[in-house]
């Protein structure tokens, strides 16, 4: 009976740790995850000469990585197709805030933007647009994704919790 208790109350303790650790590991998961496209953006832009854009929807957490084409006066973006990882979909039980150069920094409860699309672009010569990704998970746990404007580069930081 006594070995019963001690299991009921060490499985009591550890449950709701692994929970966090859960949770933990999905968003690092996601956080890894987009700075692979992140990164795939970047070396594609370089290596095809071509600005790149990474559209990220943050309502539905669907990004795609486009190039862009120069026809005629207009200049637009168009799905890169033939590179694997180009397009998919983030975890839905992570948030993404994205602040880009100009605009405030997001607040961790803000709602989502009108429009959910936005996106990061990196250019032929290595820079990139100076870009802030917030992602949190539903237990609170959020990080930072910083990507340097120079290098275009990610950094990946830990927010203080609120």
């Amino acid at each position: 009976m006594t070995v019963l208790v001690i299991i009921g109350i060490v499985s009591a303790v550890i449950i709701p740790e692994m929970k966090g650790t859960f949770e933990e590991t999905l968003l690092r998961s996601t956080g890894r995850d987009l700075v692979n496209v992140i990164e795939l953006a970047s070396s594609r832009a370089i290596s095809l000469n071509q600005t790149i854009q990474v559209k990220l929807n943050a309502a539905n957490g669907r990004y795609e990585i486009e190039r862009q084409m120069r026809e005629g006066a207009g200049e637009e973006f168009v799905p890169l197709t033939d590179v694997a990882g180009s397009a998919g979909n983030l975890d839905k039980r992570i948030s993404i805030q994205i602040q880009t150069a100009g605009g405030e920094a997001p607040s961790p409860d803000a709602p989502q933007t009108e429009n959910p699309d936005q996106a990061l672009v990196f250019h032929p010569d290595g820079t990139a647009e100076d870009a802030l990704i917030l992602l949190k998970d539903r237990a609170g746990f959020r990080l930072a994704l910083r990507v340097s404007p120079i290098t275009s580069r990610v950094t990946i930081g830990e927010p203080r919790r609120q």
